[in-house]
């Protein structure tokens, strides 16, 4: 598809997609700050916050568990240990995706969650595949390699380019394939996934309003330099927050390179995330100090005032201005599905 970007922020502001960040006035964003402020339906049971997962009704922990991270272990005793301790201390968000460790994030997910712990989870996988033949694939060797007979979310991964809508929803595309498993009881919620530029969410929301379809769920990066930068906070939240969608927050240190800004400190970086309407952020989680971390971040979590904010705001803003530690906005090193081109079909 040949859309410019000034054609697109035209049609999102016709369309009723206002784009909230693009105006740099003090007034539009203290207008921002107001509005993004933490999950308001949240409980708290041991060590953990739960939140609403939009209009599902599902209680899902505020840290999720990313399922990239936890293919990295060697050991895979270790990764499994690791999933099924972050479950013993409350986190039911499993985050996973069908290419991922070329599946072995889910088969080690999958050996994780028996003896009964599948039944303690929410459990979220992605799928790449554009046509609903390549879809229907990778859903049902998912659901093989998790060993589960259903995905509570399934969600559709890497929408990083304006044409990734119009082949989803095409005749054919693979959303027929997403609501066919959903229909057939193999997955429960529909949302997706992107991590590019906030106009392709945009595009997104509207293809499937334009196809009478609205998302359970949507995921994005979410952090402390987001929101000086293709800002998907200042563009996409709003409207999913006023849709009561599923907010799923990403990239909360952007794989360590925003820490090495030297800018912020990890907790700090998961605060601000949580501080948003997220439902969950998903984080990567590797070794059990790095769990611990987590954790401790939800227990010394409190609501952000407006001037904390936009102090941690003020601190980020010149390295962030340019995207330069938001690698995977800026470069394809995050992209794995234009490395591997054959996954979308």
């Amino acid at each position: 598809m040949d859309i410019s970007r000034r054609d697109l922020l035209k049609f999102a502001s016709t369309s009723g997609l206002v784009v909230i960040g693009l105006a740099n006035s003090e007034a539009l964003s203290r207008q921002v700050l107001a509005q993004n402020q933490p999950n308001s339906t949240q409980t708290k049971s041991g060590e953990m916050i739960y939140r609403t997962l939009g209009r599902t009704g599902e209680k899902v922990s505020v840290i999720g568990l990313g399922g990239h991270h936890i293919g990295r272990p060697k050991d895979e005793q270790e990764g499994i240990r690791l999933i099924r301790t972050a479950i013993d201390r409350g986190i039911n968000f499993m985050d996973n995706s069908w290419d991922y460790h070329n599946g072995g994030s889910e088969i080690r997910m999958g050996k994780a969650l028996r003896d009964g712990y599948r039944q303690k989870v929410f459990l979220m996988t992605k799928i790449d595949g554009r046509t609903k033949e390549a879809a229907t694939k990778q859903i049902d060797e998912s659901l093989k390699r998790l060993q589960t007979d259903r995905i509570d979310l399934l969600q559709h991964h890497e929408i990083i380019r304006m044409e990734d809508p119009d082949r989803i929803f095409a005749p054919g595309g693979a959303m027929e394939a997403v609501v066919a498993a959903q229909k057939a009881g193999k997955v429960r919620y529909i949302g997706f996934t992107g991590h590019k530029d906030p106009l392709v969410h945009l595009r997104m929301l509207e293809v499937a309003a334009q196809n009478n379809f609205r998302f359970d769920t949507v995921q994005m990066p979410l952090n402390v330099m987001d929101a000086h930068f293709r800002s998907f906070e200042r563009q996409v939240l709003p409207l999913l927050v006023k849709d009561n969608i599923g907010v799923l927050g990403m990239k909360s240190m952007g794989d360590q390179n925003i820490l090495k800004s030297n800018t912020v400190k990890p907790i700090e970086c998961l605060h601000y995330a949580m501080n948003l309407p997220t439902s969950t952020v998903i984080t990567g989680i590797e070794r059990m100090e790095i769990l611990n971390q987590a954790l401790e971040a939800v227990r010394t979590f409190q609501p952000m005032s407006q001037e904390q904010v936009q102090a941690l705001l003020n601190r980020t803003r010149a390295d962030a201005i340019k995207g330069k530690y938001e690698l995977f906005k800026t470069t394809s090193q995050f992209d794995s599905t234009a490395t591997n081109p054959q996954w979308l079909g």
